[in-house]
């Protein structure tokens, strides 16, 4: 499940992005409007596409399930010169990320966060970063399969 610790650089990304909360879950209608516009972005960089999650800083110390977030679907871009009507652009910052791979996308992807929060994490020598989070979606994803894989980013720092 844990793959490694990366350091990113940042990138630039073009997308389209929703607000919701887990208890309000808007990621189908988000992806749907997505995927049949992604070829209309001229300029990416990779096949790999990121499903981006920006929280609150304090949003994981009092977990609430309607608390909202701002969610993405997303493309790696050279630049910002050719931007599809409707969508918007998103410059995610570099820093250091916990990469681990989740297999099964029919499984609970629960399983693999509450791994990650409560036994991966507390056991290292990292933290939580206030970054987004993100899945890439690679060749390897296949959604709503039991073959799928993604990689989960998680940002961290070294605890204090």
């Amino acid at each position: 499940m844990y793959l490694r610790i990366e350091i990113i650089t940042e990138k630039k990304l073009i997308g389209k992005s929703i607000k919701m909360s887990f208890a309000n879950n808007k990621t189908f209608e988000l992806w749907k409007e997505f995927m049949p516009r992604r070829k209309e972005i001229l300029n990416s960089i990779s096949n790999d596409l990121l499903s981006l999650q920006i929280y609150d800083e304090f949003f994981f110390n009092n977990f609430n399930p309607s608390t909202e977030f701002k969610k993405w679907a997303l493309s790696e871009v050279s630049d910002f010169d050719i931007i599809p009507e409707k969508m918007e652009t998103f410059t995610l910052q570099g820093g250091l990320y916990a990469v681990f791979l989740h297999k099964n996308a029919t499984s609970t992807p629960e399983k693999t966060f509450k791994y990650i929060y409560e036994t991966w994490l507390p056991n290292s020598e990292y933290e939580l970063d206030n970054r987004p989070h993100f899945e890439v979606l690679g060749e390897k994803y296949k959604n709503n399969d039991v073959s799928s894989e993604e990689e989960i980013w998680i940002p961290i720092r070294l605890a204090h």
